[in-house]
């Protein structure tokens, strides 16, 4: 592991207001490589059997392909691809036995020993890179949303409260191949934190709050807090959410 820092991380995870669970949260450490981990996070669509088949298929997938990753000799960009891309076709297959059509968004992201960091998502969970309280970088939706604000139509805010922010433009199980997005950290420094997040929770904070809470935080109290914090904001209308918190601290 680089040196410099210490890593603390927890995850966290509520059903919200809904009748169901179908987002799944996993941070899995590295069984042979100290410091190499892979945080996944997926929000399931497709009703009560269909979103959470989909959700699952994303964990499981993950976990088999980092089982057998070799930091040492393996490429990072290419396991995160694989994972999409199998977890994709496993999600189509279990269709056949859902009530729904299961799909599927994903947000992963892995560290490696060296310090290393990259991202895939596709959908609209979300990976954010803060240092030391202030947003350094974040992912960009596959929604309907997302697109009107690269082309000027809609400010963030506005994109909050419109009739169709749930609407994606791609994901995991439909009949298109998902888009994927990639983005690489060369150098992870102390005072960073990667968060992850479905749109159940992020849609109830401005980046500037995370970054604070995050910051302020250990990884485990950040979690509840943000967590709370979003039930409140939800009233009785929230959706499932979850999230994970690698916090890279420096070493005192």
């Amino acid at each position: 592991m680089a040196k410099g820092f210490r890593i603390q991380a927890s995850t966290g995870i509520h059903r919200g207001d809904r009748d169901y669970q179908q987002d799944q949260v996993s941070l899995l450490s590295h069984a042979r490589h100290k410091g190499c981990l892979l945080a996944v996070l997926a929000d399931g669509m497709g009703g009560r059997s269909g979103g959470r088949k989909a959700s699952d298929q994303v964990m499981m997938t993950a976990k088999q392909l980092f089982d057998r990753f070799d930091p040492d000799t393996d490429d990072p960009v290419s396991l995160l691809k694989r994972i999409v891309e199998e977890a994709h076709i496993v999600i189509k297959l279990t269709a056949v036995s859902a009530e729904q059509e299961p799909h599927s968004t994903i947000a992963a992201f892995i560290v490696m020993p060296s310090g290393e960091s990259h991202w895939a998502h596709a959908g609209d969970s979300r990976i954010y890179h803060f240092h030391q309280g202030k947003l350094v970088k974040r992912t960009l939706d596959h929604s309907y949303v997302q697109s009107l604000i690269n082309q000027g139509e809609l400010t963030e805010q506005q994109a909050l409260d419109h009739p169709h922010a749930n609407i994606l433009m791609g994901c995991l199980g439909t009949e298109n191949d998902p888009p994927v997005d990639l983005h690489m950290v060369p150098k992870l420094e102390a005072g960073d934190t990667l968060l992850a997040c479905s749109d159940g929770l992020w849609h109830y904070f401005s980046p500037e709050e995370l970054a604070s809470t995050v910051a302020m935080l250990t990884p485990r109290e950040a979690c509840e807090f943000l967590i709370q914090k979003a039930r409140t904001r939800a009233r009785g209308a929230g959706d499932n959410l979850s999230l994970v918190i690698v916090k890279f601290d420096p070493i005192l």
